[in-house]
This record gives structure tokens, sequence and C-alpha cells, in this order.
């Protein structure tokens, strides 16, 4: 259905602009939801959770403290 979400906090991924940020959001509401495009009368709702994931994903970045070197995923 999607392809997997990557990891987006640095040094994994040292730029990370919005784009990035939305990409990973709407997979991840399409693997919640099951619907690659929701129909019609889902599309609001759809698109609102897609914006709260992208909006809570940009504070989680914004916030994490990496003290280490890079990690191996």
């Amino acid at each position: 259905m999607c392809r997997s979400i990557k990891t987006l906090r640095p040094p994994m991924t040292p730029e990370v602009g919005e784009e990035d940020i939305r990409a990973a959001a709407l997979q991840y509401v399409r693997k919640v939801s099951g619907f690659r495009a929701p129909a019609a009368h889902n599309q609001a709702v759809f698109d609102e959770a897609v914006d709260a994931v992208a909006d809570a994903t940009a504070r989680l970045l914004d916030g994490l403290v990496v003290k280490s070197g890079p990690a191996h995923a």
C-alpha cells in the first residue's frame, strides 16, 4: 500500500524539510486508515489527520536532543 516511513531525525536525515514531514504524515494516515485516497465524504477528516500528524512530527523533531553520533537503524 505504501513505502516505509523513513527516519527523519538527525543525523539519520541531516536535512529535513516540510515536504519530508508531510510525506511521512501522509504515509502514516494512509496506513492507519487503510485508504490510499479517501472517498470525498472522508477527505476533510483525512486531510485534518495528515495536518495533525505533520504538526506533531515537526514538534517532535524540533524538541529532540541528539547527543550521540550516528545511530544504526
